[in-house]
């Protein structure tokens, strides 16, 4: 009798896990896989937390979000590591011999010149930054893109959280092209080996403002989702944009000021999602979302919880 009650709980207990997990598994895009809104932690949550490390991706993973929004530089060695910028910023970088580095300089300290063992030098998460006095200060590297997948699947496993996005941003340019970062083929191909080895292509987007990084996915691997990045100062229209990059992307990511009804219409009439950036204050999060948007991309992912 002992047994069978044991046996009893064990299978209410698997029940209820398998249950909560569905409940998760709903609340995705039955067509894209994506979740129905996309609470995005920008560099983590680079309000909070060092921007683009793996303590900004835990914090935020805690905090909730659905997709982790990160950006990738790769360094000489062929090493796809996570940067917004293809060189140490001035902003958030202190110097193996413990001083700063200037404004003045900061571009000749470029990350495609340098083999990762030199990277890991630099300290990123000690400086004060100017403009996130709330960001908890703490010794950090940029990580390895396939170090950091690691600790963060490690997580979800360990806080049992089914599903996860990530949403990667390829840094680059044509004018910067073989100077800062590899031309858009090289660039993709090394960031895909790292997604294919980490088996996470169906929860991977690829964004970019640089398009022709997404046409060469579009074309050499069609079934990872992608994302068009748009500046607040382009001056094409939508249409123009989609000519431009030729296919639909599955996501359109303007910045926040662009948003208007017409837009987000336009959007879903072609059946991309519209997930804006950097929306950093809670009325404004509020307000799209009762536009339609279908997610957000914050420095503060706190604020989806508020």
């Amino acid at each position: 009798m002992k047994n069978f009650s044991l046996l009893f709980v064990c299978f209410i207990f698997l029940a209820c896990s398998n249950q909560q997990k569905m409940g998760k598994a709903n609340l995705q895009n039955s067509k894209t896989g994506l979740p129905l809104f996309d609470k995005e932690g920008h560099r983590g949550c680079r309000g909070l937390m060092p921007e683009n490390t793996i303590p900004a991706m835990m914090k935020a993973i805690d905090l909730g979000v659905t997709t982790l929004e990160m950006d990738v530089v790769i360094t000489k060695d062929k090493k796809v590591i996570l940067s917004h910028e293809p060189y140490f910023g001035n902003e958030i970088t202190t110097k193996p011999d413990g001083s700063y580095i200037q404004f003045t300089e900061e571009k000749s300290f470029n990350i495609y010149k340098m083999n990762y063992a030199e990277v890991i030098k630099y300290d990123v998460g000690m400086k004060p930054h100017p403009r996130f006095p709330q960001q908890q200060k703490m010794k950090a590297v940029k990580p390895l893109l396939q170090d950091l997948i690691t600790e963060v699947e490690a997580y979800l496993h360990q806080k049992n959280i089914a599903r996860i996005f990530y949403n990667i941003e390829t840094k680059s340019m044509p004018a910067s092209d073989n100077l800062f970062h590899p031309e858009p083929a090289e660039f993709v191909d090394l960031l895909m080996k790292v997604i294919d080895e980490k088996e996470l292509r169906n929860r991977v987007i690829i964004q970019s403002f640089d398009f022709r990084t997404l046409q060469y996915l579009h074309k050499n691997y069609p079934d990872v989702k992608t994302a068009m990045l748009v500046e607040d100062t382009e001056k094409r229209s939508f249409e123009e944009l989609l000519t431009e990059i030729g296919f639909t992307a599955t996501n359109y990511s303007p910045a926040f000021s662009m948003l208007n009804e017409e837009l987000i219409k336009k959007c879903h009439d072609k059946g991309m999602k519209i997930i804006p950036w950097t929306v950093n204050d809670k009325p404004t999060i509020d307000r799209l979302k009762k536009m339609g948007v279908d997610g957000i991309i914050t420095d503060y992912p706190n604020l989806f919880n508020q």
